[in-house]
């Protein structure tokens, strides 16, 4: 079966400059994206239930857009002032940049990581006796959690949004030859959006990013057919097409 149609679980990427653009005109392969998942935010009410005061916390702890678009929501909802000695950590200098949609930057103490939570960890461990707020999501990763035990730091943890189910209900069918997963959330809502998909039948080949993602799949009652990151495939673009190599050709 040559691969004519590849759906990718994400957003569209904001510039031409994306490997799966490439990988589309080298294969003369139609690109789609959709989002299988959206976020929201928890209810002010819900957040009320977690017994967290967030004026309590001057340092808080970023790993991604979502956490500082939703703690600064919070912080207005909850009429909690940004104090100008809060100190911000983030796991990216690109987290650290967004955070000027909230506060001026020159005025707060920011730090940040190279992308890798070991990284982020020593900016954190320099001020050993603060106490850490971490916004996540519902449904998420316990590496910072971990981190922050093993460094005996003293944390909370802030559920301020969360990962649910897009409606695709414009969509009768996939029509891709390929669609490729980077969350568990997004392989559940292929189950909800698409009960009675069939993979062998409609002859669609699955991806997935992250242990977690191919598991999900695996458990689901799909079969991986591309899995990412591997030794030879470091990321979903590169297993990508090495996939489409071997049924394409070229």
């Amino acid at each position: 079966m040559k691969i004519k149609s590849v759906l990718v679980s994400q957003p569209k990427p904001e510039t031409d400059k994306s490997p799966y653009y490439d990988i589309a005109k080298k294969y003369n392969i139609k690109m789609d994206f959709r989002p299988f998942v959206k976020v929201e935010g928890i209810p002010s009410k819900d957040f009320r239930n977690q017994k967290i005061n967030l004026a309590d916390y001057m340092s808080v702890i970023f790993n991604s857009r979502h956490g500082v678009d939703h703690y600064f929501r919070m912080c207005e909802e909850l009429r909690v002032p940004v104090n100008d000695a809060r100190k911000y950590f983030c796991i990216s200098e690109s987290i650290a940049f967004y955070l000027q949609k909230y506060v001026t930057y020159r005025k707060r103490k920011i730090f940040y990581g190279n992308g890798t939570l070991a990284n982020l960890m020593q900016q954190i461990q320099k001020f050993p006796e603060d106490k850490y707020l971490v916004p996540l999501s519902d449904v998420h990763k316990q590496d910072i959690p971990e981190k922050l035990d093993e460094a005996k730091i003293s944390y909370d943890i802030a559920v301020l949004y969360r990962t649910v189910s897009s409606n695709m209900s414009d969509m009768e069918s996939l029509g891709h030859d390929i669609v490729l997963f980077f969350s568990p959330a997004g392989v559940m809502s292929l189950k909800q959006n698409f009960p009675n998909f069939n993979q062998d039948e409609e002859n669609v080949f699955i991806g997935a990013f992250g242990p977690t993602t191919a598991e999900t799949v695996e458990n689901l009652g799909y079969r991986l057919d591309i899995k990412a990151p591997t030794a030879d495939s470091p990321s979903m673009p590169a297993a990508l097409e090495k996939f489409i190599k071997a049924h394409n050709g070229k």
